[in-house]
């Protein structure tokens, strides 16, 4: 099995937990003055301070303090124009529309500028040039179109000196394919994808591979990805259970290829999984704090959090000068997940779709 590295310049493995807290707090108290000060705050938060009980600008010191704010209704990303989230010192510059799956009805969406090429120039820097080599191209197999994923993945093949080649997936279809039964012709979609990339990776110069499980799995029944020159995947967007990692670093990656298995999705950014030994195959992924904060709490009370290793609701926080939004309660649970020496704040691990233990949750293929 190929395990990743130790991180190579990523910060937070030099933060004990306590110093990590400490430069949480202070990143809270700065997002919070940016994005509810009238000189610089976004027209949506400006307007809701009235409403909330309480004076954002005053009241909230350290990161404890965002549980004085309700859950976020995600249907206001839904319902309301994205340029209400403009902060004013943004006034003026072009701006990025990125949606969510909209696998669940219409999609969230979010704008942005540079937190994107944040995200990714950070998970780059975690791993060492040889992991995914340095000026290898790129395939990216997955979503494209409105997600932010498009461009994030051409900027982490850009800065690490190689290009990128796009086949599109639209999982909106996949998923209503799938509610409506008609499993071949999902099937057949997913054969027309895979036939895609296959075609690309046999004609052009591929090193590096960012796709969805599901699909990788179903690349690797086509071709043999080792004998293909595939030297790293980044994969993620479905649920990873400890014995599907295990089947794909030994049988779909034959043991040869570097495996980065991520969480993360439009709203969030990106959260890497932590470093594991040898013949460890449970994923723990962490949040890139100070940006993001994930939190597992009680799924019957969000303002509790769960103990070390019970399962509980994934809570995200979202903090950047872009983009604020407290306590979403995503569509996940994971077990609480305790800081390691990498990553000196919770981690969540084993994610899987909210509930899923007790109902039917469809993923498809993304």
């Amino acid at each position: 099995m190929v395990v990743p590295p130790g991180p190579q310049s990523h910060m937070s493995s030099q933060l004990t937990p306590a110093a990590a807290a400490q430069a949480l707090d202070a990143h809270t108290r700065e997002m919070v003055q940016w994005h509810f000060s009238p000189a610089t705050g976004c027209p949506y938060w400006l307007a809701q301070i009235p409403a909330l009980g309480f004076d954002p600008l005053k009241d909230i010191t350290c990161f404890a303090d965002i549980g004085q704010f309700s859950s976020f209704d995600d249907e206001v990303l839904r319902k309301e124009d994205p340029a209400l989230f403009i902060p004013k010192s943004y006034a003026g510059r072009p701006y990025n529309v990125f949606e969510t799956g909209g696998t669940t009805g219409m999609p969230k969406q979010r704008i942005g500028w540079d937190d994107y090429q944040t995200d990714y120039t950070e998970f780059s820097e975690h791993y060492g040039p040889d992991f995914f080599p340095q000026g290898a191209n790129w395939l990216m197999v997955g979503p494209t179109g409105p997600r932010r994923l498009r461009l994030a993945i051409e900027h982490l093949a850009n800065i690490r000196g190689g290009a990128c080649y796009f086949i599109d997936l639209d999982p909106r279809w996949v998923k209503r394919l799938i509610g409506m039964g008609e499993m071949r012709m999902a099937k057949l979609y997913q054969e027309h994808v895979i036939d895609q990339a296959a075609t690309i990776i046999r004609h052009r110069d591929i090193g590096c591979l960012f796709t969805t499980p599901k699909l990788l799995e179903s690349l690797a029944e086509r071709i043999s990805l080792v004998d293909a020159g595939i030297r790293g995947v980044f994969a993620g967007g479905t649920t990873m259970t400890p014995q599907y990692v295990r089947f794909i670093e030994e049988e779909v990656l034959e043991g040869k290829i570097n495996f980065a298995p991520t969480y993360g999705n439009t709203l969030m950014g990106l959260a890497i999984s932590k470093q594991r030994g040898p013949g460890e195959f449970s994923l723990t992924y962490h949040a890139p704090q100070p940006r993001a904060v994930l939190r597992i709490v009680n799924p019957d009370s969000p303002s509790e959090l769960m103990p070390y290793g019970a399962y509980g609701r994934v809570e995200l926080t979202t903090m950047t000068k872009e983009f604020f939004m407290p306590r979403f309660l995503e569509r996940d649970e994971a077990i609480r997940r305790a800081p390691c020496d990498e990553f000196p704040w919770d981690g969540v691990g084993d994610v899987r779709p909210f509930q899923s233990g007790t109902k039917t949750v469809i993923e498809g293929v993304y």
